[in-house]
């Protein structure tokens, strides 16, 4: 087993990886920017390392001071999360060459997947399902119009090496492809170094459905089963669950052999997700995401595997604890990203100070987080301030949990996003599991939540209703406090 090992990440998943160290006698290195010196991660590591200043650019995305800190404490080592240099092949390349292990998969295998144009011509050849369309780079416009009106309009335009939803386009005619190649091209460049753009066909209003898989060394594969993730804007995920309402049990084993296949044709071990469009009772693979997710706790709450200590456990050269029929769902689970955004500024990123802040608690609630009451929410990162993940017996009653919960979390002094959440959670639509992802702008989700918030702005500007929230507010507060001291 591995004994030290050094994240080279922050926030929540930092905080995550480390309490799975903590577990297995696993000592723990924190690298931070100086924007996150007061930080919990770095509060929670054994020894921690300033690496720059607050931008990514001059701290968590400059290799060799990672890699420096890593040999100067003797590291063992290095898990990635998610996000900065959790997709880096040429990091994890860094890592071995400097004798450190990269928890993650080989770096042939992200290699392969990172362009998205090799790993669809891999998934042809293995027979897995895909997106129809074309795996070749397109330059020439006139060459993209040819290729559009084959697969017939409209197609999507996307970055081979990209991610996070960016660098696609959709394009509905002849007559804006040539515009929409170039800027896309050029996104492409300035975000990730490389031009290569392909063409498939647009496949309206599908459900975004991943499955989670890990590996060891040895070549034993399995899955986890099945994320829902349709619940987007931006391409971004806000509501993942587990499992997904649109497969039958036996469209569910299906997939879920088309995952296994995935990875094992890339030469795959530790931690990692394929990503499927459903619709139809049909399905086609998307991409693989080489690293540990966001949501990886849905899945955690209904198979009972731990998966960052799986990831551990494989790095440091251990079969899997589990074969594929050990894997068993039980239940429902349900996250809701708590975000620093301000609905009334067109949910844009609004990092501030926590001047109050108290999770939800009780049976099935857990918070990941890298916050507390007094932290001060940087403005070079993300806007994430807790994952809140409720599991129950069945969907309805982990929808009622979710509900309560969302009412008992109080978060003061930083606008954020608790109300989009309210307002999903009692859509008749997301209810009945009639949903995909259109589901935020076809049923008018986020002009609901203003006038909501609105509302609650207006009615808490009245000193008597002020009074009273405060009083509830304060109330609970101390239910929550006095819960966690038994």
């Amino acid at each position: 087993m591995l004994n030290k090992v050094l994240i080279a990440n922050r926030g929540e998943i930092a905080v995550r990886i480390m309490r799975a160290c903590k577990e297995l006698g696993i000592q723990t290195v924190a690298v931070y920017s100086d924007a996150d010196k007061n930080a919990l991660f770095v509060k929670y590591a054994d020894e921690k390392y300033n690496i720059g200043p607050g931008p990514a650019s001059q701290s968590y995305l400059k290799k060799e001071a990672i890699i420096d800190v890593a040999l100067k404490t003797g590291t063992q080592g290095i898990h990635p999360g998610y996000g900065f240099m959790a997709e880096n092949a040429d990091f994890a390349e860094m890592c071995h060459k400097n004798g450190i292990e990269f928890i993650g998969p080989p770096v042939s295998a992200m290699r392969l997947m990172c362009s998205k144009i090799d790993s669809k011509k891999s998934m042809i050849q293995a027979g897995v399902h895909v997106v129809p369309g074309v795996t070749e780079a397109i330059s020439d416009h006139e060459r993209a119009k040819d290729i559009a009106c084959e697969i017939g309009f409209p197609v999507m335009l996307k970055a081979s090496a990209g991610g996070g939803g960016i660098g696609i386009r959709k394009v509905d005619d002849e007559k804006e492809m040539e515009k929409a190649l170039a800027s896309v091209r050029q996104l492409a460049k300035n975000s990730f170094g490389d031009d290569s753009v392909f063409i498939e066909k647009f496949i309206d209003d599908p459900r975004h459905i991943e499955y989670q898989i890990i590996g060891d060394k040895k070549g034993h594969i399995i899955h986890c089963y099945e994320r829902e993730c349709s619940v987007q804007r931006r391409h971004q995920k806000l509501i993942e669950e587990t499992p997904s309402c649109a497969l039958t049990p036996d469209l569910r084993e299906e997939i879920g052999k088309q995952a296994v296949l995935a990875a094992k044709t890339a030469g795959y071990y530790n931690a990692g997700t394929c990503e499927f469009m459903f619709k139809d009772g049909k399905y086609f693979f998307l991409e693989m995401n080489t690293r540990l997710q966001v949501e990886h706790p849905i899945t955690e709450a209904i198979t009972g595997v731990d998966l960052a200590r799986e990831q551990l456990r494989v790095a440091s050269g251990l079969d899997l604890e589990y074969g594929q029929s050990d894997i068993k769902p039980r239940g429902h689970s349900i996250e809701c990203r708590i975000n620093a955004e301000d609905p009334l500024n067109n949910f844009m990123p609004a990092p501030s100070k926590i001047v109050r802040y108290a999770e939800p608690s009780g049976p099935g609630i857990r918070v990941d987080t890298g916050v507390y009451q007094g932290f001060t929410i940087p403005p070079f990162y993300d806007s994430m301030i807790a994952k809140l993940i409720i599991w129950a017996e069945d969907r309805p009653r982990a929808i009622a949990r979710t509900k309560r919960a969302l009412w008992e979390f109080q978060i003061g002094g930083v606008r954020h996003n608790i109300p989009f959440h309210e307002i999903v959670m009692d859509d008749p639509q997301w209810i009945k599991g009639n949903y995909n992802t259109s589901f935020i702008p076809r049923y008018k989700i986020l002009d609901r939540v203003v006038e909501y918030v609105k509302a609650k702005k207006t009615q808490s500007s009245s000193p008597k209703v002020a009074a009273a929230m405060a009083a509830v507010q304060a109330v609970n507060a101390s239910f929550i406090s006095s819960q966690k001291k038994k």
